[in-house]
């Protein structure tokens, strides 16, 4: 579990690039490159990931004064994760169309992944769980299925970037 200097420099600045997609794309309601920046992390750098993606989620929450929503960002984009961690690290054509099927389906369900922890913050009861997650789902989460999956043609050319960058420590 040994990181290099590089390494550190390097996931605190895809840490702030995830940040900056998600700022840059706010004016679009659910659309971002998070899913897929993560997706990428996670076929080039497999558990590694796990540090750009929380670099984020931490600089999400100093800038946003960590409401409510942000808690569910602790643990909502592990399921993405853990999915891209079963699919093969060598990125092809074929295996970036699963990953980008990954990243869809995530955007799908992301909204049923957060409401897990709104639900009890908000007091509501549990009962009420599947009417909370039938409102995001039409139109938010169906739009950020959407753009996940439209964005997912990053994926591969990302991927083949992040390769070439220095891993040795300086």
């Amino acid at each position: 579990m040994k990181l290099t200097v590089i390494e550190l420099v390097l996931f605190a600045l895809l840490g702030a690039l995830m940040l900056a997609g998600d700022v840059l794309m706010d004016w679009l309601p659910n659309v971002h490159l998070v899913g897929v920046l993560l997706a990428t992390y996670t076929a080039v750098y497999r558990w590694k990931a796990l540090i750009p993606l929380y670099v984020y989620i931490s600089l999400l929450g100093l800038i946003s004064g960590f409401p409510m929503w942000w808690w569910a960002y602790l643990y909502g984009w592990l399921p993405l994760w853990g999915a891209c961690m079963l699919l093969p690290r060598t990125l092809t054509p074929k295996t970036a169309i699963a990953y980008g099927i990954a990243c869809a389906v995530h955007g799908f369900s992301f909204g049923a992944l957060c409401a897990l922890s709104q639900v009890p913050l908000l007091g509501l009861p549990w009962s009420g769980l599947p009417a909370y997650i039938a409102a995001g789902l039409f139109p938010f989460d169906m739009i950020h299925g959407v753009g996940n999956a439209a964005l997912s043609v990053l994926i591969l050319p990302l991927a083949t970037v992040l390769k070439r960058a220095p891993r040795h420590s300086i």
